[in-house]
């Protein structure tokens, strides 16, 4: 139960815990009186009123007050002397008064349309609870004991038969390796790559600095290539570039638009040429909605590709698991440097998105999320059609996002008109690599994947309002 009491000018709350008794009515008080020196409302050489006075306050028992006032006494948060009553302990330190912390303009979002996440409500909790528990049931032994560098071959063997059937991708399970996540295997590929005494990394004039970054800890620079109406502009690869480009073919991460075929053709004949190494991020290669979903670069000279696909968008990044498929050339250096990295996933997660694969679920819940993602992009452009007709979507239907290009010298603005909103978006400018000599454009990346269902109205409604 609590009681709010007022002695001198400073209020005090009892809290009992659900005991009334003597023993409890005590311990509330003196928690009460010891919070209110600590937290500064009652102040060093503050005089106390007397016990049966605050008792008669109170309504308690005047004994019940002296054994309080005599605890604190004991702890050294109160004196007690003949003739001078019961004080407040000068040599008691309070908190000095800080000012608030400013206040986040506009609060915190309330929507979030930032790119980079699926629906977390839609996660298929059930059908995931019934593989985890038919992988538990038939994990031998040996699945808990210390893992395999590469990743349970369960798992393995699951992910060579889906990425074939679904991203076209030659994948043999004793060349795929199992990561905590893009990152990680990102970092690996990069530990590897400055082993060999590369310096530099080409890559894309937009993306996520989290990876370039990523690739520098590991020793190398991030050169861009150019980027226009086709998309990236490969023709930067030659003799004298990196020995290594990061690409995203199949959904340009952010522009939305795929590598156009010509620029396919050139990069894979420019890795067999020079002996250089595409990583090829297939983050959503899944989510297309306008057509068959373009396969996976890597089908055009598995030697030259290293394939990098994760969980993150079709299920959860919280899951923590990715794959590589790697060159026959690059596995063994691969599997030394992940062991050197330290990072690793747990047997039971991997047996059972393995038993989610090969039970058809994985497919399932891919085609409802595919469904579900295309309602929400449609719903999106055709919002955007009727409240802001200056502003374009742009880049294929794909993806858990899209880029909304908007008049020039807009974006700044924008994003902080959403910000008051308590809406969560990025503006391109984000993603552009400080190196990279494209022109600018005003735009915002827009994520429909990440608001629950139930929100996804009022986010496009809070988009409505600070579009031009």
């Amino acid at each position: 139960m609590g009681e709010t009491w007022a002695t001198l000018g400073v209020d005090l709350h009892l809290e009992t815990g659900g005991d009334a008794s003597r023993h409890g009515i005590r311990k509330g008080l003196t928690d009460a009186l010891r919070e209110a020196v600590r937290g500064g409302r009652l102040a060093p050489g503050t005089r106390l009123p007397s016990s049966r006075s605050l008792a008669v306050d109170l309504g308690i028992a005047r004994n019940t007050v002296a054994d309080a006032y005599a605890d604190l006494v004991a702890e050294g948060w109160l004196t007690a002397r003949q003739g001078s009553g019961t004080r407040v302990a000068e040599r008691v330190v309070t908190p000095p008064v800080r000012p608030a912390p400013p206040r986040r303009t506009g609060g915190a979002p309330a929507y979030d349309l930032t790119p980079g996440s699926p629906d977390l409500a839609s996660f298929p909790r059930a059908e995931w609870l019934k593989a985890a528990r038919r992988a538990l049931a038939a994990a031998p032994h040996s699945a808990f004991g210390y893992a395999d560098p590469r990743g349970r071959v369960e798992l393995r063997t699951a992910l060579a038969g889906y990425l074939a059937r679904a991203r076209g991708v030659h994948a043999d399970p004793d060349r795929i390796v199992v990561t905590a996540g893009f990152v990680h295997a990102l970092a690996v590929i990069g530990r590897v790559l400055r082993a060999r005494g590369e310096r530099e990394v080409t890559v894309e004039s937009y993306g996520l600095d989290l990876h370039w970054n990523l690739l520098h800890r590991a020793g190398l620079r991030t050169v861009p290539l150019a980027f226009d109406a086709l998309g990236t502009d490969v023709s930067g690869l030659g003799p004298g570039s990196a020995k290594a480009v990061l690409l995203t073919p199949a959904h340009q991460f952010p522009m939305g638009v795929p590598l156009h075929p010509d620029r396919r053709a050139a990069a894979v004949d420019w890795a067999r040429r020079e002996g250089g190494v595409i990583i090829e991020d297939d983050y959503d290669g899944e989510f297309r909605y306008d057509r068959q979903p373009v396969g996976a670069l890597q089908g055009l000279d598995p030697e030259h590709v290293v394939y990098l696909g994760t969980a993150s968008k079709s299920l959860a990044p919280g899951l923590r698991l990715g794959w590589m498929v790697l060159p026959s050339g690059l596995r063994d250096e691969v599997l030394a440097e992940k062991g050197a990295v330290g990072a690793s996933c747990g047997a039971l997660d991997q047996l059972t998105l393995a038993e989610f694969i090969a039970s058809g679920a994985y497919d399932r819940h891919v085609r409802g999320a595919r469904l579900r993602y295309r309602r929400r992009r449609d719903q999106l452009v055709e919002a955007v059609a009727g409240r802001a007709p200056e502003v374009r979507a742009t880049g294929i239907a794909a993806g858990l996002h899209a880029v909304l290009e908007l008049p020039p010298g807009t974006e700044q603005s924008i994003v902080q008109a959403a910000n008051w909103e308590r809406l969560a978006v990025h503006g391109l400018s984000r993603f552009r690599h400080p190196l990279s000599a494209t022109p600018t454009r005003d735009a915002l990346v827009v994520g429909y994947g990440t608001p629950a269902e139930h929100a996804w109205a009022g986010a496009l409604g809070a988009l409505g309002r600070v579009l031009p």
